[in-house]
């Protein structure tokens, strides 16, 4: 009997991430910045899937639909299935904790849907183009938080102050910065590890785990008691347990 072969997608705001995958086994996996237009840089690389001759695409977007429809075209010389991952109230045994499901993001929810049903709880936090934290008890999505990231809020500073100039620099310190440029990195730092301590100090035994582009910066900079990891790939853990 012949393993299957299968693609998986995550298309988030800003990057593309993907697994070829043969059975449980990751042959290949990759990640491309899309600026913007992620259906422009799956017509680069869908030459490099059709030679992997996926059996199936499971993909998660974060994109509205006229985008996913555009994406969906550019991996037609495929000629595979193709099916986009959609919020559920339950699934695998994962209660969904929001008032509205199709409110939240299939990329937290994913996420969640990964991590779900160990008899743990946890903190997930995406470290991406926003700030999320999710709560999940075994099998129980508590709900969450959402916080801009590093980058929006030095934006949204820069835009409105009239006499604070905000250049760019790196968020590498938690010190009282000693000129406006440090002042505003290590103040969006210490807001956000702040957040997220204040979140799971109570609880000792809520394990953290940290997804995303920032997240190793991020876990350099807390100190808890906690059990942390960084997970680089939950998403697409989450997405091909969606589709199993």
């Amino acid at each position: 009997m012949t393993t299957p072969r299968k693609l998986w997608l995550d298309l988030g705001n800003t990057r593309l991430k993907y697994w070829l995958t043969e059975g449980e086994e990751i042959i290949t996996s990759g990640a491309e910045l899309h600026l913007q237009s992620p259906a422009d840089l799956l017509l680069g690389l869908v030459d490099r899937f059709s030679n992997f001759q996926p059996s199936f695409v499971g993909v998660s977007s974060v994109l509205d639909s006229q985008a996913n429809q555009r994406i969906k075209k550019s991996l037609k010389p495929l000629n595979t299935p193709i099916e986009f991952a959609q919020v559920l109230a339950t699934s695998h045994g994962l209660i969904t904790g929001y008032d509205h499901i199709e409110k939240l993001g299939i990329d937290r929810w994913l996420q969640v849907l990964a991590l779900s049903g160990q008899q743990k709880k946890f903190c997930i936090v995406g470290c991406g183009t926003a700030l999320t934290l999710d709560l999940l008890d075994d099998e129980t999505h508590l709900g969450g938080y959402i916080l801009p990231s590093f980058y929006l809020q030095r934006e949204a500073l820069a835009q409105g102050t009239r006499r604070v100039q905000v250049p760019d620099g790196a968020f590498s310190n938690l010190g009282a910065g000693r000129n406006t440029q440090d002042a505003v990195h290590h103040g969006i730092l210490l807001g956000l590890v702040g957040a997220i301590e204040k979140l799971v100090r109570s609880d000792p035994t809520r394990e953290l785990v940290l997804t995303g582009g920032d997240a190793v910066l991020i876990r350099y900079f807390l100190d808890i008691p906690n059990p942390i990891t960084v997970e680089d790939d939950l998403l697409l853990r989450g997405l091909r347990r969606y589709f199993s």
